[in-house]
């Protein structure tokens, strides 16, 4: 069975710093097969997509909304996928998920949330 684990969330202000973590376990899991993501859901809307990484960690892509802020990235050798996340926003805050996609781009695993609650 997969696991895919997040960790790191929490209560920040404004214009603060969060790193989130995931990391990945399951005897059929192999880490390096899956491009790794990160996505969000806020109180009332739909999850919504926030950065992801290829199986390598050489290509990354984020949303309109937090590219230059957020960098993710990626330890293979740890089964970890992490998430830096600068000068925050009030408007960041949500319950962030880590997700594993397969070669097809469907994200078929996830983890359980993060909860990060950004003060103005």
């Amino acid at each position: 069975q997969v696991q895919l684990v997040e960790s790191g969330g929490g209560l920040v202000q404004a214009g603060g710093s969060l790193r989130l973590s995931c990391t990945a376990s399951g005897l059929t899991f192999t880490f390096t097969n899956y491009a790794m993501a990160w996505f969000r859901q806020a109180p009332g809307l739909a999850r919504e997509f926030v950065a992801a990484i290829s199986q390598g960690g050489g290509m990354t892509k984020y949303s309109d909304s937090v590219e230059d802020r957020f960098t993710i990235s990626r330890d293979n050798s740890k089964n970890a996928v992490y998430l830096q996340m600068n000068r925050l926003k009030p408007e960041d805050t949500a319950v962030y998920y880590c997700a594993a996609g397969d070669s097809s781009g469907t994200y078929g695993y996830w983890g359980q949330g993060t909860q990060v609650t950004v003060s103005s």
